[in-house]
């Protein structure tokens, strides 16, 4: 795309965005995120990050739920932190829903953790997930049940392992987004 005033259109829906980022701020906004983002804005993209593109005054929840159901493409970056914030987990599970009933393309990027951890939720996201269990959420399991199973399904999906190896997966995003 070289102009930035028109969106990506496609037979079935036209898109705000080509791509969604859900990622967790702590672990890789200054590093992976960032490149990646910058790639994609280089090769004319536009891309919904974090809170770069909200508008003042508006529901920060609302706005990103609804980027979420205008992008083409959403990537979901989990890295070790990503199931400690319940807002990461909910984005994964909005994006997870667009995926079944959109059949928005979803591309999961494993960073330094290993994908079978979000598959069966074990190790540090089973820690997560189980201090989610025991506080805020102790009364609603049905929402911890969402998230894992979007996070099993979405685990399961062809993603990009990326452990230490940002400049090969940045490439590699170069050809499957173009």
């Amino acid at each position: 795309m070289t102009s930035s005033s028109s969106n990506y259109s496609d037979s079935i829906q036209n898109y705000r965005f080509d791509v969604f980022i859900s990622f967790r701020g702590v672990d890789i906004r200054n590093s992976f995120v960032d490149h990646l983002y910058a790639h994609f804005i280089r090769k004319g993209l536009f891309v919904f990050k974090d809170d770069k593109r909200l508008e003042k005054g508006e529901s920060i929840s609302e706005q990103l739920l609804q980027a979420i159901k205008d992008s083409r493409i959403s990537i979901i970056v989990f890295s070790e932190n990503y199931a400690s914030s319940s807002w990461c987990l909910e984005e994964m599970a909005a994006i997870f829903d667009c995926k079944q009933q959109l059949k928005q393309t979803v591309f999961p990027v494993f960073y330094d953790v290993d994908p079978s951890h979000l598959r069966y939720q074990c190790g540090v996201y089973q820690n997560d997930f189980d201090l989610h269990r025991r506080k805020k959420f102790k009364h609603d399991p049905d929402k911890i049940r969402r998230w894992e199973t979007a996070m099993t399904d979405l685990a399961n999906s062809a993603g990009w392992d990326v452990r230490n190896r940002l400049d090969l997966y940045v490439k590699t995003f170069n050809l499957t987004i173009d």
